[in-house]
């Protein structure tokens, strides 16, 4: 082999060795980016993906819940199922069980999917639903939403007691058939 096929011959191998380093830190740059990037994903987002599926969610003093996602919005879910709806704040969920991989970002929510957990409570008080209030000590009361105010619900008892539950105390709103 004379040393003209040996000089291209070391050039082709530290090219060789050259594209591979490359390669090997642009996959590792692409892995510290997919990282960055899953850090914007809210819990909402994923959750929005999984709108329609059959998921499981823990709940502090209630437990497991299962149903089919039917909503998903700002800081909110309706879980539906059995005869009955579950409208939970976000902020009240232990643990999400059958959620989509994949996530759907705020930026692409259409503006009904935006509204808060105030608009949910307030469908509920319209429909004069027969409700079971989850509270965060545990308690539990029977009652109709009535009103729903910047930071609380209004509800009433069955003897026409009123209850007013504030959102931080809320764990979910468990409405059912009558």
């Amino acid at each position: 082999m004379s040393w003209e096929h040996e000089l291209f011959a070391l050039f082709d191998d530290l090219e060789s060795q050259a594209a591979a380093a490359w390669e090997a830190d642009r996959e590792a740059e692409l892995a510290d980016r997919a990282r960055t990037e899953y850090g914007s994903v809210t819990l909402a987002s994923r959750l929005m993906a999984s709108r329609g599926e059959s998921v499981a969610i823990d709940l502090p003093h209630v437990g497991r819940v299962e149903g089919r996602l039917a909503r998903v919005g700002d800081g909110w879910l309706l879980l539906s199922g059995r005869g009955q709806d579950w409208v939970v704040p976000l902020r009240s969920v232990v643990a999400v069980r059958g959620a989509s991989t994949r996530s759907v970002p705020e930026v692409a929510w259409s503006p009904v999917d935006r509204l808060g957990l105030r608009s949910a409570l307030r469908r509920l008080a319209d429909a004069a639903a027969r409700c079971v209030v989850h509270v965060a000590d545990g308690s539990r009361h029977e009652a109709y939403v009535d009103r729903v105010g910047a930071d609380f619900l209004e509800a009433r008892d069955g003897a026409g007691g009123e209850l007013l539950v504030p959102y931080s105390a809320l764990v979910a709103v468990q409405s059912r058939d009558d």
